[in-house]
């Protein structure tokens, strides 16, 4: 295989490093000095290159050498642009914690460390963990230009042992002219920051997020030799973001090292401009915002009391406009269809944003980073989840927010057809709902449409390009037209002014949003683990009662099927495949028995928690304590899993026995 010269020289400058790092060429010389006084005869002259070689096999250098230097092929772990050569990589063997980093001597990397933390106070009086002992555990997620990486666990301590390298790719110049980097000017211009997300994970697997940081890299630009130590105070999040959660020890490295290096008086400038241009932006939406809402209140003054919605708190308690929150997004090969992409997100937890005390609903859109990695979200976050990727699937579609039953505030989502049809999607059940507006000029006889969806009052629409705020009469949902270029029912924001804020690239505070990622579970094992988790603690519950347990196995088995259907029903809205499974169990069960099932679905895996939920229901508390003559018991566990290692969680219980 050959290289071209700058390729050639990019690698020798890579092994050149690395020998150097580990002292060889003293190493050498020792064992030369060395050999020359013990091996060497008086009457030889010089030693041969062959002695030499033999000297150092014998004294391991060279084995060194190979253990450190490993040249690899096999394809690397994260996506990369393609490229028609395989990027060179070199394992460090004295590191831990990064056993193989992948290096592409035609890119410009940066090398994030994370050396450790200090004063997470919360965690003060926590003793440290016993080996083997569940804990409570910190992970650090980031993302950074369409990247995503995430440390391993850490227990949770006052100092975590946070002790990770991330190997962040910055710029190639040309994509596909693989002679050129990007030099420090050129880095200076990219404003994305490194989106750091610390979740903590308790001994129930339940996360919460701690703290979401937005890191500026650009300094290391104008440090020496590329090279930069920070100290990072993390915030906490929602109504805790102006207290201090812990502190990051954080090391960043250009990588190859910078020929050049600018003076930290340009990067705090060009860091200054940006940040003025983005408050001036900011400031003007701002004015324009609140001259549309007083226009809006001049249509009617009753407009006050309506959920028109501009601006909304994020993690960190600061206000930006909605329109920001959703930006189409492809799934890729990790979701086929709208309607998988609305399960997806119907299988992420709900949960609403902690408040502590009373006094209502604390407000918090997360950024979807944070929410993605906490798996759970508020409703607000599951619809502008999925209203950015149905626009992602070309769909024209809308975030609505409104109320539901009681005056409850409630966030959906709204697709337009080029027919003229509306259809709700609700993010945290997945159902869809067609809608049919009544007509208040109609008599009362004349037959009307009944509305199924749960939506009482809408307030407003957006996406990220529009704000419709509703104009009509009355904000009834069922009463409302959709006609969305009516403006004497639909009062629209300027697009100009919304692109100028919340476009990609707009401003340098708003969050780049990071691609999905593809699950870890796998399916089979954890389906596997679960059943076997609950036959123990069904065994357990009916000794406690006094009552034998007998398993049957093929029953078991001709349970998949209806759950495989029951998901399927749940993606697609289509019932299949339920004549087969009761053809099945009629032939299964002998004449004079008698068959009880009980399905049940959850989106969490923890087996215990799930058995405590199933024998809250009187059905499943009859099956699981069947009394009689042959009982036979079965269960089934069937793990659907989706990107983000979400999951749907189908479980049956079932019996047989003697009537």
């Amino acid at each position: 295989m050959s290289l071209p010269p700058e390729k050639a020289s990019e690698l020798k400058q890579l092994i050149h490093q690395q020998l150097s790092k580990m002292d060889v060429h003293g190493r050498i010389r020792e064992i030369l000095a060395e050999t020359i006084r013990e091996e060497l005869a008086p009457d030889q002259q010089q030693l041969s290159t062959e002695d030499l070689i033999k000297a150092l096999k014998r004294r391991g250098i060279i084995d060194d050498v190979m253990k450190e230097l490993n040249f690899v092929t096999d394809n690397v772990d994260q996506e990369l642009p393609s490229s028609p050569k395989q990027p060179v990589c070199f394992t460090d063997r004295q590191s831990t914690l990064l056993k193989k980093t992948n290096i592409d001597p035609t890119r410009r990397y940066l090398y994030l460390q994370v050396l450790g933390g200090k004063a997470f106070l919360e965690h003060l009086q926590e003793p440290e963990p016993l080996p083997g002992q569940a804990c409570s555990t910190f992970t650090l997620c980031l993302h950074f230009r369409n990247q995503r990486f995430r440390s391993k666990p850490v227990p949770c301590a006052c100092e975590p042992d946070f002790h990770d390298g991330f190997l962040l790719e910055v710029h190639r110049e040309n994509l596909g002219d693989g002679t050129r980097m990007a030099d420090s000017t050129t880095m200076l211009s990219i404003s994305d920051p490194i989106h750091m997300v610390l979740i903590k994970t308790d001994i129930f697997a339940e996360t919460t997020l701690v703290a979401s940081y937005f890191l500026e890299w650009r300094s290391v630009l104008g440090s020496e030799n590329g090279v930069t130590s920070l100290t990072v105070e993390l915030m906490g999040v929602g109504t805790e973001s102006k207290v201090s959660v812990g502190i990051l020890n954080i090391k960043l490295e250009m990588y190859p090292p910078l020929n050049q290096t600018l003076s930290q008086e340009v990067v705090n400038t060009q860091l200054a401009l940006e940040r003025q241009k983005t408050a001036e932006k900011e400031r003007l939406f701002l004015v324009y915002a609140k001259q549309w809402w007083r226009e809006y209140l001049q249509i009617r003054p009753s407009h006050n009391s309506r959920l028109v919605k501009i601006f909304a708190q994020d993690e960190n308690g600061i206000n930006r406009p909605v329109c920001s929150y959703v930006k189409p997004l492809r799934a890729g090969r990790l979701l086929d269809t709208p309607r998988q992409a609305a399960r997806f997100v119907n299988v992420l937890g709900y949960e609403r944003a902690p408040v502590i005390g009373g006094g209502g609903k604390q407000e918090q859109w997360c950024t979807l980073l944070a929410f993605l990695c906490r798996n759970k979200g508020d409703c607000e976050d599951h619809a502008n989840l999925l209203c950015s990727l149905l626009l992602g699937y070309g769909l024209e579609a809308f975030v609505c927010v409104g109320t539901k039953a009681k005056g409850v505030p409630h966030a959906w989502v709204m697709t337009c057809g080029t027919d003229g049809t509306v259809t709700f999607w609700d993010s945290l059940t997945g159902h869809r709902y067609l809608h049919k507006p009544i007509n208040p000029d109609e008599p009362p006889a004349a037959e009307q449409p009944k509305p199924l969806y749960p939506y009482r009052t809408i307030g407003c629409v957006f996406n990220h390009q529009t704000f419709l705020g509703n104009c009509q009469p009355s904000d009834s949902v069922e009463s409302c037209v959709f006609d969305l270029n009516d403006e004497s029912k639909w009062k629209p924001m300027s697009e100009e002014a919304v692109k100028s804020v919340c476009a990609p690239g707009a401003t340098t505070s708003l969050p780049p949003f990071p691609p999905l990622c593809a699950s870890t579970i796998d399916a089979s094992v954890t389906s596997n683990e679960i059943e076997m988790q609950l036959r123990l603690l069904v065994s357990e519950h009916r000794k406690d009662l006094g009552l034998t347990t007998v398993w049957e196995d093929q029953l078991s088995y001709l349970l998949s099927p209806a759950l495989a259907s029951y998901e399927f029903e749940r993606t697609t809205s289509i019932s299949a495949g339920n004549e087969e499974f009761q053809d099945a169990i009629r032939r299964a069960v002998p004449d004079g028995h008698t068959f009880k099932g009980f399905p049940i679905h959850f989106v969490y895996r923890n087996a215990r928690r799930a058995f405590a939920t199933c024998l809250r229901s009187p059905f499943c508390e009859e099956i699981i304590c069947c009394r009689g003559d042959q009982v036979r018991l079965a269960v089934r566990v069937r793990v659907f899993t989706y990107p983000e290692s979400a999951c749907a969680v189908w479980i049956m219980f079932a019996c047989e026995c003697a009537s």
